[in-house]
């Protein structure tokens, strides 16, 4: 655990060289990427956290996408991270193109996987619902249909992707996920003009959440912008093409 102004942040640090920082989705913890630091790691310095109000991070204040970007600056500064390299997946895209256009100077590679960008009013009210829906509820309203919505009906083939995603989701904090929810209600998208790295972005063909479409409009805003579709893949990448997420991050990154 790392201290983070009031609070206590969950952080995992493995393997040496260049430092990569990898940023989890809405439901999602630093066991999402599993697969992704036992390659990365072999030639990356891998940092993952779970953000404020996932997993074994405190949730002590109202959370907000400005909010988890600060914590990121504050444990990038921490290890002496003068440059990075970030990947993020779902919500955690939307908070690394925040990181990179406030920090364009320190970011030397950007991976987005399930692009998330500013939601259109119907996600936002959808999102404040579920958050609702938690308070009321628990985890247990909501984690089979949220699950189900962005595993492609390929990756079910495969025994153990829904119950771990499952698993991910139920384990949260409900106070945590439930501010987590209305913090994306609440999000604008980031400035893309001030991102001059290059991107990656690495869409699923069967995800329904972020259609592969979403990234080729992205990549169009940038000037340096690669999209790679996954076949067979929905919206959680990282657990149902481990693989070929691998080998995407490893000849980027």
């Amino acid at each position: 655990m790392k201290s983070v102004g009031n609070k206590k942040i969950a952080v995992e640090i493995q393997g040496s060289g260049e430092p990569v920082m990898l940023i989890h989705g809405l439901g999602g913890t630093t066991s999402v990427w599993g697969a992704q630091v036992n390659d990365l790691s072999r030639r990356f310095t891998v940092m993952r956290l779970d953000l404020e109000g996932s997993g074994r991070s405190q949730t002590v204040s109202r959370l907000s996408v400005q909010g988890w970007v600060d914590d990121l600056l504050a444990l990038a500064n921490a290890e002496g991270f003068s440059t990075v390299r970030v990947v993020g997946h779902s919500l955690g895209t939307l908070i690394a193109q925040h990181f990179t256009s406030q920090n364009p100077d320190r970011v030397v590679r950007l991976a987005l996987l399930g692009i998330n960008r500013a939601p259109v009013d119907a996600r936002r009210q959808a999102l404040r619902d579920r958050a609702t829906k938690v308070r009321e509820g628990g985890l247990e309203a909501i984690v089979d249909n949220v699950v189900s919505a962005g595993i492609s009906k390929h990756s079910l083939q495969n025994p153990l992707v829904e119950p771990f995603a499952r698993e991910l989701v139920i384990r949260q904090s409900p106070e945590g996920y439930a501010r987590s929810c209305e913090a994306v209600a609440e999000a604008v998208a980031a400035d893309l003009t001030r991102v001059k790295c290059p991107v990656l972005l690495v869409a699923g063909e069967d995800d329904t959440v972020s259609p592969p479409s979403i990234s080729q409009a992205v990549a169009s805003e940038l000037g340096d912008a690669k999209v790679v579709v996954l076949k067979q893949c929905g919206h959680w990448l990282p657990i149902e093409r481990p693989v070929e997420v691998n080998r995407a991050l490893m000849d980027f990154l």
